[in-house]
């Protein structure tokens, strides 16, 4: 291996390990309480080496909130082979909840949290590129199920805002314990082998319905 590809690696690497402990302490401590110095000490740095990958704290969230959207893009693959929209859409739904409900820590810094938007801004971008493009399939699948006849008299854009900020809204308030105190038992009845998220996923699935 040549030196110059050793060298890269080995920046690589380094980057990766200031992100996952910048992390871990963003959960432990939450994102304020967190300092550059924090997450120096974590990866055995001191805060100058760590300036010299990152400038500020926004900068590594905005990176730990990109390493989120691969992997949400990694697991939407599987609806490239989902052939009729509106079933494409019912899987989006379910990977989409699955993912939040595995990776609460990328999913708060993705779709809760303001600092990679602060970074957007600060950098005097005038698109979201990653929410976009994870936006752009839903409304692409949005228009192919119109195409087939469903969400009929409602506009794209509409359908999509809804579909999304419906399937954000449970899982954010799942993740923050704010459905806890929903007895599901009062319409379903319950299975104890049913996790939650299940009957959130069949929620949505009814409104998805009532919808089309």
């Amino acid at each position: 291996m040549a030196i110059s590809d050793r060298k890269l690696r080995e920046k690589e690497d380094l980057k990766k390990r200031i992100l996952e402990a910048a992390k871990v302490l963003f959960l432990e401590k939450g994102f304020e309480a967190t300092s550059m110095r924090n997450i120096a000490e974590r990866v055995e740095f001191s805060p100058t080496t760590l300036y010299l990958y990152y400038k500020d704290k926004n900068d590594i969230v905005y990176a730990l909130h990109q390493e989120g959207f691969k992997l949400l893009a990694q697991q939407f693959r599987i609806i490239s082979n989902v052939e009729h929209p509106y079933e494409r859409l019912k899987t989006m739904g379910r990977i989409y909840l699955q993912f939040a409900e595995e990776n609460p820590d990328f999913y708060e810094l993705m779709f809760v949290r303001q600092g990679p938007i602060l970074h957007v801004q600060k950098h005097n971008r005038d698109d979201w590129e990653e929410g976009s493009r994870t936006y752009n399939v839903l409304y692409e699948t949005v228009i192919e199920c119109q195409n087939e006849g469903y969400f009929k008299d409602l506009l794209p854009h509409n359908v999509s805002l809804i579909v999304w900020s419906t399937l954000h809204g449970m899982c954010t308030l799942h993740m923050h314990m704010r459905l806890d105190c929903v007895k599901f038992e009062d319409d379903y009845e319950v299975d104890p082998e049913k996790s939650r998220p299940e009957y959130i996923y069949e929620t949505f699935m009814a409104f998805l319905e009532r919808l089309k």
